[in-house]
């Protein structure tokens, strides 16, 4: 089914991570997965086309994300708030990742179990954790 091959997992290239919380001492840390916007939206174009998902944001940090299924558009949405990086702009894309999300789009990274990893100056994961095969692309 269509809506199925959103839910499949992403190449591992495609995860990208960053630090939860940490040692007292900074020199460890969970490792969090996420998607860039850019392959959530690559995921829609490959799963749905182009043409048949659409996006829009009808208030601050709120994005909303329709679907052409059987010729009707099925909307569903999530918000977010303002992040450290890059503000405004990082709300929606972030609106629209939870959004995603929404529809199956990356939701098994939640599932993940919590790693902790070595850090690089408190801040920067020095080898992501290895995805377990369930995560993987078939």
């Amino acid at each position: 089914m269509l809506l199925d091959r959103l839910t499949e997992p992403f190449p591992a290239k495609s995860i990208h991570w960053r630090v939860g919380a940490r040692t007292k001492d900074k020199t460890k840390g969970i490792a969090l997965a996420y998607l860039d916007a850019r392959d959530v939206m690559n995921r829609l174009d490959m799963v749905c086309s182009p043409e048949n998902w659409q996006a829009r944001y009808p208030r601050d940090g709120y994005c909303e994300i329709g679907i052409k299924v059987d010729n009707e558009w099925v909307w569903k949405g999530n918000g977010a708030g303002e992040t450290d990086i890059e503000g405004e702009k990082g709300r929606y894309s972030d609106a629209l990742k939870r959004c995603a999300v929404v529809w199956g789009v990356g939701r098994y990274l939640y599932y993940l179990p919590k790693v902790w990893v070595p850090l690089k100056n408190g801040q920067y994961i020095i080898t992501p954790p290895e995805l377990p095969h369930w995560a993987l692309p078939k």
